[in-house]
């Protein structure tokens, strides 16, 4: 049974930092994890993905600012978010999948990952 449980969203204003946090159970391997979001109203976005070669990718939106840094535990995922702006605001999902082939190319697939967590708020005021 895969499990993947988000902690660390909360309330911010402009220009704060939060760290979100990912532990994944019940998988070996992940070839790929990361982050998307979804706000109200919106569709989802991928955020920030890393691969099993600990490459990671970006979306436009988020570079210079966001950063998921390395870590030695494969079965743990951090999203570092700094100079947060309002149109962060929304809810951030971890996700991952066996396949690698969702990392490459950018971020655009990672809401398509098949294992995700519930979810942590993120509202920047």
């Amino acid at each position: 049974h895969v499990q993947l449980v988000e902690s660390g969203g909360g309330s911010v204003q402009a220009g704060g930092s939060l760290t979100l946090s990912c532990a994944v159970s019940g998988i070996t391997f992940s070839s790929c994890i990361g982050w998307f979001r979804q706000a109200p109203g919106k569709e989802r976005e991928g955020v920030a993905a890393i691969d099993s070669d600990g490459r990671t990718n970006y979306a436009d939106s988020v570079k210079g600012r966001f950063t998921i840094p390395q870590v030695k535990d494969k079965n743990a995922l951090v999203l570092q978010m700094n100079d947060l702006k309002s149109e962060d605001t929304a809810m951030y999902y971890c996700a991952s999948a066996k396949v690698a082939s969702y990392c490459h190319g950018g971020v655009s697939r990672i809401a398509e990952l098949a294992y995700r967590g519930q979810g942590t708020q993120v509202t920047v005021s």
